[in-house]
């Protein structure tokens, strides 16, 4: 299952990140990529610069704390730093799933995201397309938008063909390692935060709320 997040950014973050990486040098995305990815990623990543870097980190991390749809998604634990990435026309990443540790073995990646940074009518091409049970899913959303998925998802880049795609990526450690449990407690928690709103003192939005909370205490990875 995927979930897409729209606005994670407003337009002034947007416009604040875009200052911040105006001029900034982009250096080849291979050396981060590990021995399979390496064959495949052909895009460019911001340099390690690390007070540039912490300035950018602050305002994506801000709006990822405060969206209540992300933190019920993911239901994260620990969250990587986050990549800026960047594809020139002819750039692409071809299919690969994402390093199954990261943080030099500090956290386990259960599930990804792609922050667009760019609107999708400035550049050709650069869908997102991730293999699922169903079919590939081709995401290409407005600027600030985000899309979150498992990490254990085969998914490429398609090639950019004009302009430029830009977008923050990152990876988490969830408190619950499954993809079907993580599932199973989004659905079961939009549906208890629409009962507590509308009818909080039934008998059935406790009992809701009580299975929510003892499935997370069962399956929780701590």
């Amino acid at each position: 299952m995927l979930i897409e997040i729209p606005e994670l950014l407003n337009p002034a973050q947007l416009q604040k990140i875009h200052e911040l990486l105006e001029g900034a040098k982009f250096v080849d995305g291979k050396l981060t990529a590990g021995m399979a990815a390496e064959r495949v990623k052909h895009n460019e990543e911001l340099e390690q610069k690390p007070e540039l870097l912490q300035r950018l980190y602050r305002i994506l991390m801000a709006s990822l704390g405060h969206n209540a749809r992300f933190r019920s998604f993911a239901l994260p634990y620990r969250v990587a730093d986050f990549i800026f990435a960047r594809y020139q026309p002819g750039m692409r990443y071809g299919d690969h799933v994402d390093d199954p540790i990261m943080g030099g073995g500090k956290f386990r990646t259960d599930v990804s995201m792609t922050v667009f940074l760019n609107e999708p009518d400035s550049y050709e091409g650069g869908e997102l397309v991730i293999r699922t049970p169903f079919g590939d899913q081709k995401v290409k959303l407005a600027a600030g938008s985000a899309v979150v998925y498992p990490s254990r998802s085969v998914h490429h880049v398609a090639e950019v063909t004009r302009g430029e795609r830009l977008v923050a990526l990152t990876w988490m450690q969830s408190f619950v390692r499954d993809p079907g449990q993580r599932e199973l407690l989004f659905e079961l928690d939009q549906a208890r935060e629409h009962l507590l709103r509308t009818a909080p003192d039934e008998e059935h939005t406790k009992a809701v709320d009580r299975s929510y909370a003892n499935l997370l205490r069962m399956w929780a990875d701590l």
